[in-house]
């Protein structure tokens, strides 16, 4: 075998020179991105990092030359093996995406066609880019969808995309970027809305097919623990402009840059609340200088004498209907005889992965699904067998927050109206007395009364967050049900809401329901947690027994997926089972085992396996 000459091997695969991009507004060129250049070498990952409004992901869709270019103004050079791809002309460039460089989408439900098998997708790539028979790109489609581990390829070539699972659905984006054997691949946030499990299970992937076709990888994130996993080197951008660029492990050792210390200091760590009894709030990091101010502990005494909401053997269950006659054939277990209790002033966790139930048990609490059997008592009162308008008022004392506040938030009401309705609904204030009420409420959140008249797509994520925290709270609750509230957040606007949760439950005696993946933060909020799988809860107890002691198989499993801050970690795969979580529904007539549970510690409960 001849070695590639010198030259080759030290030249980079992607080079970019003094990016600069520009959106035309109102006739006014704005640049979202300054000045920015890196490489990345064959072989390589580098990772460039930075928050919401970074200019990272403007960075990659420039490179793929994704922009509008009628809206968009990009200068400098940009060279994918030695050609200047600013240079060329659409038919060229569209000739290079997916034969010389590929991308992978953060959602891959918006980028693969609805109407079309996943099969016939990723064969369309092959056939666009090389003078294949349909025949041969078949078999090449299932050496790709064995190859990125989807399980039984063949019986799956016909499916569409709603038949795939979040992290099954990134594996066919996955396989469709590598059909062509591209140079590059860019990987925009491809893990950001997957669970821990699923986001290792495709980090390990990523490195095992980097390992063999060569190819190189330029990781968008925002999660310094994923890049701590993946990257060689780091390009961190902050305002649109790159302020650090390096190792990895120097960078994590020594950052030269405040935003890159403030970065990694706002990442929660697994572990480190190990010996501390009580919920703790977020270090403060000022991000533009990396100034962390450590929290104060403040006790948050639970009334564990009786609970506000008692949950008793909870079921819900969707039915599944066929046929010509409409059948039932089947019905999805979402919950399956769940018990919990909640006491005053507590944070108890629901985690899981994506299909386990935790979101069911919350929209069931709300009546915003049906339950199948069980109880749910909230002073004394069953909501699931109240009329219409006692359940109405009932709901004062229970309210939502829900993952995504824009589509919680009704476009075309201003947030001033948005947080005053519920009491004008309920007759509780006048109109006058309520939009008083909704100015407190919104300074009490951390925003001015000056917003009272906006609408909520003029505001970032984290303050619509806080928006939605505001209404949530204007009826006064004693229950909060917060269902995924900061997942979708980066990390230091994550903090600020968590801790603006904890200063609430302080101040107002609050009880929350915190439906959560995320492991860290978790740790970090909660008094007691319970772990869901298959719609039961197969752990429970307090959250330094359950973090400290994990005894169920699955509890373990989700602790060990939280990336770690260590670079050393590098070229470590997990070596998890690339499987989808195990399908909850059932045929009619099913009956459902008898469940025991040992109690290790005083209030720490473990599913026995059968």
């Amino acid at each position: 075998m001849s070695l590639p000459d010198q030259k080759q091997a030290t030249s980079p695969v992607l080079s970019v020179r003094n990016l600069t991009t520009a959106f035309n507004n109102g006739g006014i060129w704005n640049p979202v991105v300054k000045n920015v250049s890196f490489d990345v070498n064959a072989g390589e990952t580098v990772a460039i990092v930075g928050e919401s409004g970074s200019g990272k992901s403007v960075t990659s869709l420039s490179i793929m030359g994704l922009l509008n270019s009628k809206a968009t103004r990009i200068s400098g050079e940009i060279f994918l093996n030695g050609q200047n791809l600013l240079s060329l002309k659409e038919n060229q460039l569209r000739n290079l995406r997916g034969r010389e460089m590929a991308m992978i989408f953060q959602e891959p439900m918006t980028s693969l066609n609805p109407v079309f098998t996943i099969g016939r997708q990723i064969s369309e790539a092959l056939t666009c880019h090389g003078d294949i028979s349909a025949k041969a790109a078949k078999a090449e489609t299932l050496r790709l969808l064995d190859k990125v581990r989807i399980p039984n390829a063949a019986s799956r070539f016909s499916d569409y995309p709603h038949q795939f699972s979040g992290g099954m659905r990134q594996r066919v984006m996955i396989a469709m970027a590598l059909a062509s054997r591209p140079k590059l691949l860019i990987a925009d946030e491809p893990t950001t809305a997957l669970d821990v499990t699923i986001q290792a299970q495709i980090l390990d992937l990523i490195k095992t097919l980097q390992e063999e076709e060569g190819t190189s990888v330029l990781f968008i994130t925002h999660d310094m623990g994923v890049v701590a996993e993946t990257a060689d080197r780091t390009v961190v951008m902050y305002r649109g402009e790159m302020v650090e660029n390096g190792a990895t492990a120097d960078l994590f050792r020594q950052a030269a840059h405040p935003y890159t210390r403030a970065l990694l200091s706002a990442v929660p760590h697994l572990g480190s609340m190990n010996g501390i009894a009580e919920p703790l709030p977020f270090p403060v990091i000022d991000m533009a200088t990396g100034e962390k101010h450590d929290p104060i502990p403040v006790s948050r005494p639970v009334d564990m004498q009786k609970p506000v909401l008692d949950i008793r053997s909870l079921t819900t269950r969707y039915h599944i209907t066929g046929g010509l006659l409409g059948k039932t054939t089947g019905a999805v277990h979402a919950v399956e005889n769940v018990s919990f209790q909640l006491f005053a002033g507590e944070t108890l966790a629901l985690v899981g992965e994506s299909g386990c139930g935790k979101s069911s048990i919350g929209r069931t609490i709300m009546r915003l699904a049906n339950a199948t059997s069980g109880e749910i008592l909230l002073k004394d009162e069953d909501l699931l067998r109240l009329p219409a308008e006692k359940l109405r008022l009932a709901r004062r004392n229970v309210q939502m927050i829900f993952q995504d506040p824009f589509a919680s938030l009704n476009p075309r009401m201003s947030v001033g109206n948005a947080i005053a309705e519920p009491l004008i609904q309920h007759g509780l204030l006048s109109k006058t007395a309520a939009r008083e009420k909704a100015t407190a409420l919104l300074e009490r959140v951390g925003l001015s009364a000056d917003i009272m008249k906006r609408y909520p797509h003029e505001f970032s994520g984290g303050q619509r967050q806080r928006i939605a925290i505001a209404r949530a709270l204007a009826l006064d609750p004693k229950v909060i049900v917060a269902d995924e509230a900061v997942s979708a957040l980066d990390v230091s606007i994550k903090a600020q809401v968590c801790n603006l949760m904890m200063d609430l439950q302080e101040s107002l005696g609050l009880s929350y329901l915190f439906i959560s993946h995320d492991m860290a933060v978790v740790e970090r909020v909660s008094h007691r947690v319970a772990v869901m799988y298959l719609g039961e809860i197969v752990e429970i107890g307090s959250r330094q027994a359950v973090f400290e002691n994990p005894q169920h198989p699955y509890t373990r499993k989700l602790m060990a997926a939280v990336p770690v801050l260590d670079p050393a970690r590098r070229h470590m795969k997990r070596q998890l089972q690339a499987e989808e979580l195990r399908s909850p529904i059932r045929p009619v007539g099913y009956m459902v085992p008898e469940r025991h549970y040992a109690e290790i510690t005083p209030g720490h409960f473990v599913m026995q396996m059968n």
